[in-house]
């Protein structure tokens, strides 16, 4: 244990806050990027990661190396967004935003029930590598698990790598055109269908990729997994500002460093109140700043 004040208790405490920091951050750029295109709280986004978890656990089990894996994980949960998109959102694009997550929780609680009729109800181990596993030990009672550096790794590539693609491709910008003003980017011929498609695939796709971070944490995986992690994503873009990509990237590193402090500041009487405290911190940021760190508010019409 580090002292509370050491050099090293802070530096554990920033390690720790930047590998859950970067889980979160992928879980929530995958739910602001449909938010952006399609106006949709998709509460589907955790069943797509729990979709993805046992993808990943079928192709474990067929001896696939981890690679493929880790690949087979994060195109399987792209793909489960793709079918949902064009299944269950499609249809009823333009209805009330009511109408829409409403939907969305169906879409979720639907495939739950038909993972816990395929899979049991019942948690199963998910074996990690020991690339994923290990823990360093650079300096002193400093202890840096190989998973913070494998997701801070991945989010930096994957975050990296989305925005190259929105700012420098003629898709991706379509898709930021797309994302504000709909009917303006129709009549310019962008087609909003593929662009909405789009954004379901890749926001899966960083869904995939944080599932891996996330289960490697818990060891398991079960048909109830999704709820916490989309709940995380969704505080993570609330704090940082709903719809946008850097806020939802720096909602979610705030959220983790705001976790991990908590957890380590707190005597150890009142660490099973972190949670609590952390929605507490977001009340109040939400009653100074409504629309988030990054975001700005918006008058709506009633």
């Amino acid at each position: 244990m580090h002292a509370v004040g050491s050099l090293e208790f802070w530096i554990q405490q920033m390690i720790n806050a930047l590998g859950l920091g970067s889980q979160y951050a992928l879980m929530a750029v995958g739910l602001a990027m449909v938010f952006a295109v399609m106006r949709l709280i998709n509460f589907a986004h955790g069943t797509v990661m729990m979709g993805g978890a046992y993808i990943g656990l079928l192709l474990l089990q067929r001896g696939l190396p981890f690679p493929l894996v880790a690949a087979g994980t994060i195109l399987g949960a792209a793909a489960l967004g793709v079918l949902m998109e064009r299944i269950a959102y499609r249809p009823i694009r333009g209805a009330p935003d009511v109408a829409l997550f409403l939907n969305s929780f169906a879409v979720a609680v639907f495939l739950e029930n038909i993972a816990v009729l395929l899979f049991s109800p019942r948690s199963r181990p998910f074996p990690m590598p020991a690339l994923l596993t290990q823990v360093f030990h650079p300096w002193g009672d400093l202890f840096i698990p190989s998973i913070h550096l494998w997701a801070f790794g991945g989010a930096l590539l994957a975050l990296g790598g989305l925005a190259f693609f929105v700012t420098r491709t003629r898709i991706g910008l379509a898709m930021r055109a797309a994302a504000e003003n709909p009917t303006a980017a129709q009549l310019m011929g962008i087609e909003v269908g593929k662009v909405t498609l789009l954004a379901f695939a890749i926001g899966s796709a960083m869904a995939g990729l944080a599932v891996l971070f996330w289960v490697a944490h818990i060891g398991t995986v079960q048909p109830g997994m999704g709820f916490e992690p989309v709940l995380k994503a969704f505080v993570a873009c609330v704090i940082g500002g709903f719809g946008t990509i850097p806020g939802a990237v720096l909602g979610g590193y705030l959220l983790g460093a705001l976790e991990i402090f908590l957890q380590g500041l707190l005597p150890s009487a009142m660490v099973g109140y972190r949670d609590a405290l952390v929605y507490a911190v977001l009340i109040f940021l939400l009653l100074v700043r409504p629309g988030g760190v990054l975001g700005h508010g918006e008058a709506e019409r009633i």
